[in-house]
């Protein structure tokens, strides 16, 4: 496992405290999200239908690393990437070819023009709205010409920290599919499908995104 030291970036108060409920109920996470039995995300089938064979892929806050490897599984070059250390090294035990990084979301050690593809399944939730648009300005950058993201959102409105229920202390970011998709379009994205979808992977309501740069 490859870690990188997480670059000098601003931390607001609600990430900060978002990644210490990660850290400490990393185990209940992986309870929940580190089974051995997979089923691939919907969105991920769809999104896997448009990149080239062996594409290169960052998989943004892998967690436990069960997507990661998965997409290296059908062929393709993934590289899993999160800050949470006890989560990479749950992924670094059960899938100890993919490649990982320990790094910010918000300071990605990633090339420019180097992925073909990038895949965020629940993870710019948790960062306040401004950043989100920050990142998907950075991330249309790091993907090559004809390349393609594809992301899972939490829908609505009322951003906050979650005080009750299954791990809480960390921050969501709720949007509505016109903000949504605005703030792809500012990023320099093309907005290929966008939709509300209901208790899938994960309970509520999501936004399911694919865009095309």
């Amino acid at each position: 496992m490859t870690l990188h030291k997480p670059q000098h970036h601003t931390t607001s108060r609600d990430v900060t405290q978002t990644l210490q409920a990660y850290e400490k109920d990393a185990g209940l996470f992986l309870k929940q999200w580190g089974r051995k039995r997979y089923k691939r995300p919907a969105l991920l089938v769809q999104w896997l239908k448009l990149l080239p064979e062996r594409a290169v892929l960052l998989d943004l806050g892998c967690g436990a690393g069960q997507d990661s490897h998965h997409l290296a599984t059908r062929g393709h070059h993934v590289i899993g990437l999160d800050r949470t250390m006890p989560l990479l090294q749950f992924a670094n035990g059960q899938f100890s070819s993919v490649p990982l990084i320990l790094a910010d979301i918000r300071a990605l050690p990633i090339r420019t023009d180097s992925l073909d593809g990038v895949w965020a399944a629940a993870s710019l939730i948790h960062l306040p709205k401004r950043a989100v648009q920050t990142v998907l300005t950075e991330l249309r950058h790091l993907i090559k010409p004809r390349g393609f993201f594809a992301a899972t959102i939490t829908y609505g409105s009322n951003s906050r920290i979650k005080r009750t229920g299954w791990m809480p202390g960390r921050y969501f970011a709720r949007w509505k599919k016109d903000e949504l998709a605005r703030a792809l379009r500012r990023a320099g994205w093309t907005v290929l499908s966008l939709r509300v979808v209901s208790n899938q992977e994960r309970k509520g309501r999501w936004i399911n995104v694919i865009a095309g740069c």
